[in-house]
């Protein structure tokens, strides 16, 4: 990226394409002189930028050589109470593509450049508006899908993840420079950090970061989604039951056997987790070379899924096919949850009662045809994943570079517990603690390098 302090930029903040209103960015040390050449007051005067009240919405035209370009909405934030900490101005305008286009190719004439992807963002990190986790949030925010991802976004970018990072980092400081003091009193022999006082301090952080990183399998969950696998065999109602979970006729359903050759996916939202249900290709023995390419697509939806619905013909299965078929499906994916659900109780009599299946408290018994059970095999689903975090303050980890930084902070404090417990020198235990301090420091960009930097931000969209 191009430096963030020697020119100034400009981009769209909003998606571009025909909108009612548009809102363009100017940030940088030239951001009031570019406004000075070109924004006027509603009877053609030049307004006076210097006299620009901050954070205040100012009425008036951008005109380029006496020419009106558009009518505006203009608020100045004045360095460092503003987004980037530099001085930003944002344009709000009417969304037509041509008056977008033709305000920004006249900004540029006038001085600016174009902002590279997420370097707003970037410019308010390196301005100390925002530390780097709260800078990926505010991407994790846009890209929100459920009141989950939400939540859990809002909370990193107001600081939330911050702040337990900061006071792990503080106590870990703390010690460090105390054996780093022993370290210049080598030849005295003098010893500063009470080392059974450091060794508490070290379980205690230790366990801290284990809990973030127990925390990271449901901020992942949130943050990415619940990739669900429905698998059974031909005819068991797998499509019938994603187009009941969907409430729309998502896939096609038939009664003949192997009607789904491929697998079909779709998201849905349950009280503020996205589960992505996937259907898939019957289970059954085949010489359909079609048939065949399903099924191969199916294990792999199996080997990837986080949870499996295992769906079933109640009136049609016996308890050993079930066992057989669940051990099966353990052997692909020994990780994932397999919830057992039995379908067509709406077809169960006197005859084909599931009694069998009644000794068994896991198993739902549903009718996918006639949506019945539906809401106890949502609440399944979720009693897979610990929501009650949500519901508090708790910080809960979903960036997988936050959960690598912290699993080399956890085993280098690993290694300082065992330093401790038998009695190795400080200089040993100093550079555990400092590369331990580092991790932490990775996290939240106390630490850092400029290709890290440039990965992180250029995920980014290009006004943000």
């Amino acid at each position: 990226m191009s430096s963030p302090s020697n020119d100034t930029i400009v981009a769209l903040a909003t998606a571009q394409g025909p909108a009612a209103i548009a809102l363009l960015r100017i940030s940088g040390p030239q951001a009031l002189q570019l406004i000075d050449a070109c924004f006027f007051t509603v009877k053609k005067e030049k307004v006076q930028t210097a006299l620009l009240p901050p954070r205040k919405s100012v009425f008036g035209l951008v005109m380029r050589e006496g020419v009106i370009l558009d009518e505006v909405l203009l608020v100045f934030f004045k360095a460092p109470n503003s987004y980037t900490g530099e001085d930003l101005i944002e344009i709000s305008c009417h969304g037509s593509a041509y008056i977008q286009q033709e305000l920004l190719n006249y900004f540029l004439v006038l001085g600016a450049r174009m902002a590279e992807p997420g370097e707003f963002t970037m410019r308010a990190f390196l301005n100390g508006r925002m530390d780097l986790s709260q800078a990926e949030a505010v991407s994790d925010l846009i890209n929100s899908n459920s009141s989950a991802s939400h939540h859990l976004a809002m909370n990193q970018m107001r600081g939330g993840f911050s702040s337990k990072i900061k006071e792990l980092r503080e106590g870990l400081i703390h010690f460090a420079s105390l054996i780093e003091l022993e370290l210049d009193f080598s030849e005295e022999d003098v010893e500063f950090a009470d080392r059974s006082a450091l060794l508490a301090q070290v379980n205690n952080i230790h366990r801290v970061i284990h809990d973030l990183l127990t925390s990271f399998t449901l901020g992942n969950v949130i943050k990415n989604g619940v990739p669900v696998a429905i698998v059974g065999k031909p005819n068991a109602g797998k499509s019938t039951l994603l187009n009941a979970l969907l409430n729309d006729e998502r896939a096609i359903v038939s009664d003949i056997p192997g009607t789904t050759r491929d697998t079909i996916e779709e998201a849905l939202s349950i009280d503020g987790i996205v589960f992505r249900f996937i259907d898939t290709a019957g289970l059954r023995l085949t010489e359909d070379v079609i048939e065949k390419i399903g099924l191969e697509k199916t294990w792999s939806a199996v080997a990837k899924a986080a949870a499996i619905l295992y769906l079933f013909d109640a009136g049609q299965t016996t308890t050993d096919q079930l066992a057989e078929a669940v051990a099966e499906l353990k052997q692909h994916t020994p990780q994932a949850q397999i919830i057992c659900v039995a379908n067509k109780a709406d077809l169960l009599t006197d005859s084909n009662s599931p009694a069998p299946f009644q000794t068994n408290a896991e198993l739902l018994f549903i009718s996918a045809k006639e949506k019945q059970g539906l809401d106890a095999l949502k609440k399944r689903l979720l009693q897979l994943y610990q929501l009650d975090q949500l519901k508090s303050d708790a910080v809960i980890v979903t960036n997988a570079r936050h959960a690598a930084a912290l699993g080399f902070a956890g085993d280098a404090l690993t290694k300082v517990r065992e330093g401790l417990q038998h009695q190795i020198p400080g200089d040993l235990l100093a550079l555990d603690i400092r590369f331990a301090l580092d991790q932490l420091g990775n996290i939240t960009g106390q630490v850092t390098n400029e290709d890290l930097l440039t990965n992180i931000f250029t995920r980014f969209c290009i006004g943000k």
